[in-house]
């Protein structure tokens, strides 16, 4: 019923969620941003309709108020896509797994900051300070949530394993 996204830049990834709940006939995205640069451009857009945009920090508790009461009752699915430090998204999972119904997901995104430590604008902090690092801790404190990724109905490659930028991300609440 409601996709939340934390952090949403330019909007082409809530323009892109709206455009799937279009496609099945229901659903609407939520976006959370503190600077909302892409706000005229979202609102300009002919899914605008399926789209709130929220401007604020993800964590605040007003915002996070905002936000559950307008999921209240809700399926949903959260993805947080902000401020991707080890303590914000910490902060995020806290926020917002409460939203989540038994079989869906919260996502932590970027987890792949680990293994781009060393690359050209990287930082070696990174090893440790990611998003899949509080989405592993978050799992071990909460045991309603495993970390699995969803199904992959659709690989005819030689591939085992799913490549992403989303490793070890996908919170399952049982």
């Amino acid at each position: 019923d409601v996709i939340v996204e934390t952090g949403v830049a330019h909007g082409g990834s809530m323009i892109f969620y709206a455009s799937l709940c279009e496609l099945m006939g229901n659903g609407r995205v939520i976006g959370i941003e503190k600077g909302l640069r892409c706000a005229d451009k979202v609102r300009a857009h002919p899914l605008a309709y399926r789209i709130e945009l929220i401007e604020g920090d993800s964590t605040a508790a007003d915002v996070v108020n905002d936000v559950h009461r307008k999921c209240s009752g809700k399926k949903v699915l959260v993805i947080l896509d902000s401020d991707h430090s080890k303590a914000h998204v910490s902060r995020e999972l806290e926020a917002y797994h409460d939203l989540i119904a038994p079989g869906y997901y919260i996502v932590a995104a970027d987890g792949n900051m680990k293994d781009l430590h060393d690359v050209p604008r990287g930082s070696p902090e990174w090893k440790w300070n990611n998003p899949e690092a509080a989405a592993r801790e978050f799992a071990v404190k909460h045991p309603e949530f495993v970390i699995e990724q969803p199904s992959w109905p659709f690989n005819e490659s030689a591939l085992t394993a799913n490549t992403t930028y989303w490793p070890s991300a996908w919170l399952r609440r049982n």
